[in-house]
């Protein structure tokens, strides 16, 4: 493990606040997987893919993606259950990552420089390990790998709700309790450590986002299930047997970047330096202030980051890469 090296900023793409990426519906195995796309502004682009983590979408990557767009030609997925993918059949870290897998397949884009978000992050780790000529590079931000404190966690008073039968039902009640407004405030609140980084624009669409999981019978489902997979996981980590997630981060080879916030309130924050020491090639960004979504909160910084990833993973320097995209220029 070492430190993560960021790229100079006023290489980067000046900062502006785009409208979440077009995406459309495909027809995968049977079902619907939505898709976005941001498109490349450079003709040397690498294909990269994003996943997003529980209850997130393909729009929490709409910041990063237009950053890293001269270099990265990205798509970004729903998760089946989420966003505007249809329910999948079931909801654990192995059936998230094949269905990960199955898409890169079916895009033709591999290998891709991919990238996970908390549930995200534990879903890679998977696909990273299992199958590493689909893998360039690897950024993971606060990755859910498996921590057994969920005192360090506000999801861990969602514990009780998996020993109820038909805990999904009791989640879907909570839902119709609140206010679409109160919800995004609440989620907002609890992925985000300065609120007053998160612009207007960005609030509304998250609140529209809500709204889109009002409308879905099957998103409280989907997430509880999703939850007590993801709680299943990391029990299973610690018992012997090649389904630990642990031992899967330690078979990754693709060069990885892990992104932490301090003041990250839903994974534990000693889980990202952990990861780092676990992965053979991998570099550390702890960021102080953050909370669990820093490509929402610091996309510029995380920006910095993988464009660093990058300009390593191609075996320049900085001073290198940067004399290089200079002469490309």
């Amino acid at each position: 493990m070492k430190r993560a090296t960021l790229w100079p900023d006023h290489l980067l793409p000046e900062d502006r606040i785009p409208p979440p990426w077009p995406g459309r519906a495909v027809d995968l195995d049977g079902t619907v997987t939505y898709v976005r796309e941001t498109p490349a502004t450079a003709a040397d682009a690498e294909p990269a893919l994003y996943v997003h983590g529980l209850g997130g979408s393909s729009q929490n990557w709409t910041d990063l993606a237009g950053l890293l767009a001269d270099r990265l030609e990205g798509q970004a997925i729903d998760l089946p259950g989420f966003g505007r993918s249809e329910p999948g059949r079931r909801y654990t870290i192995p059936s998230f990552a094949e269905r990960v897998v199955r898409w890169i397949e079916h895009s033709g884009r591999g290998p891709v420089h991919l990238f996970g978000n908390s549930l995200g992050g534990a879903i890679c780790v998977q696909v990273a390990g299992l199958r590493p000529d689909l893998v360039r590079t690897l950024t993971l931000i606060s990755p859910a790998l498996p921590f057994l404190d969920f005192r360090r966690s506000l999801q861990g008073r969602m514990l009780p709700l998996l020993a109820i039968p038909r805990g999904e039902r009791l989640a879907a009640w909570r839902l119709a309790q609140l206010a679409p407004e109160v919800m995004a405030q609440q989620v907002m609140e609890a992925c985000v450590a300065d609120l007053s980084r998160i612009s207007e624009q960005r609030r509304a669409e998250a609140l529209e986002e809500i709204r889109v999981r009002y409308e879905a019978e099957h998103y409280a489902a989907a997430y509880v299930r999703t939850f007590r997979g993801l709680v299943s996981s990391f029990l299973r980590a610690y018992l012997p047997g090649s389904g630990s997630l642990w031992r899967l981060a330690a078979a990754v080879r693709a060069p990885t970047l892990v992104v932490g916030g301090r003041q990250d309130r839903l994974v534990d924050v000693r889980v990202a330096p952990q990861t780092a020491r676990v992965i053979p090639d991998s570099r550390l960004l702890m960021l102080d202030g953050v909370g669990h979504v820093a490509q929402l909160e610091v996309p510029r910084l995380v920006a910095r980051a993988v464009v660093g990833l990058l300009a390593e993973a191609e075996g320049t320097g900085t001073e290198e890469a940067v004399r290089r995209r200079d002469l490309a220029g």
